[in-house]
């Protein structure tokens, strides 16, 4: 990985810029097993990935669990580990987003991260309404004063919800969906993070595997697979799940990207190397099943920038096709 190391907003550490997103290591992206998840999760620290981002809902536990057992067993320094909190709410609702119910899950992920203070928890796509409560955001500073978490931030559905987290000025970063389907955080939610000095983790960056390049109409998805079951949101925000692009429109949008990649490397690769040619960008996180998936994403960290004429053929194709499907609505 030869790109430069990124600050993590004011946190006071630099990260790699490939991190590992460990939703797909613990659920609901069809069977997993755990020798797989450990030798993904050993190859991408091999890589150089020094920043892992997990949360409690992710298989119940199981991810957190399996990232603190492969970081027993390598020893050594300490990726970054951030986590998630709030979406065990049932049901999910802004004012169970409270102390006790925060300091409860924190501990869980303590003890499943083997960890006394966590790195970074963020809240879990919270409620809109969410990001108005003062009192949310004093427990955070209070369950940092008991040395329960060093630092906290949040995850987001919408755009308008980042931008009203980061006047907290205790949030140190932003998780957003950001990928070739999703352009829209480059309007102006980009530069006001850069202006607060907030970590942008950009999440969702390959659209749930469609920006692999490797999906067709004839994909099949186990049933226990979100892009199986919440295609249409059935079982949370639908923007989750292929960035909310119709299936079919996101193939046809596909072919004409693929052109665009330069040659001797991977769709998936010129996918996250896009998502990192915005200076905001911090950290980008995508999924691995194995150990040749992580590798794979980590390639992209040796890709030259890419040119102008690239960046607007891609920026053409999402305005085309994709925008007038999701840009308004995140």
């Amino acid at each position: 990985m030869t790109l430069p190391a990124r600050p993590l907003g004011r946190i006071g550490r630099n990260v790699n810029p490939i991190g590992f997103g460990a939703w797909a290591i613990g659920g609901t992206w069809g069977e997993v097993s755990e020798a797989d998840a450990k030798a993904a999760l050993h190859a991408a620290l091999d890589s150089g990935t020094d920043f892992l981002d997990t949360a409690d809902v992710y298989g119940d536990g199981r991810s957190e669990r399996i990232i603190a057992q492969v970081l027993a067993e390598r020893g050594g320094d300490r990726p970054f580990v951030a986590t998630k909190a709030g979406r065990r709410l049932n049901p999910h609702t802004a004012s169970g987003y409270n102390l006790a119910n925060l300091e409860g899950f924190i501990d869980r992920s303590r003890q499943n991260l083997q960890m006394d203070t966590l790195d970074l928890v963020q809240l879990h796509c919270p409620p809109t309404e969410s990001y108005d409560d003062a009192a949310l955001f004093d427990a955070l500073e209070t369950l940092k004063a008991k040395g329960k978490i060093a630092h906290y931030g949040v995850s987001v559905e919408k755009i308008a919800e980042a931008e009203r987290a980061i006047q907290w000025p205790g949030v140190q970063s932003v998780q957003i969906i950001w990928n070739m389907f999703r352009q829209r955080p480059a309007e102006s939610f980009f530069r006001k993070a850069r202006a607060a000095q907030v970590a942008v983790i950009a999440r969702v960056p390959l659209a749930s595997g469609l920006l692999t390049g490797k999906m067709s109409a004839q994909s099949q998805f186990a049933a226990d697979d979100h892009r199986s079951f919440n295609r249409n949101g059935e079982a949370f925000d639908k923007g989750e799940t292929f960035s909310g692009v119709p299936y079919d429109v996101a193939l046809a949008a596909v072919e004409e990207l693929r052109p665009l990649v330069p040659g001797g490397t991977t769709m998936a690769a010129f996918a996250l190397r896009w998502c990192l040619m915005d200076p905001a960008v911090t950290v980008v996180i995508p999924g691995a099943k194995n150990a040749a998936q992580a590798n794979g994403n980590a390639s992209a960290g040796d890709l030259a920038a890419l040119d102008a004429t690239t960046m607007a053929a891609a920026k053409s194709v999402y305005d085309r096709l994709i925008a007038p499907h999701v840009h308004h609505l995140w």
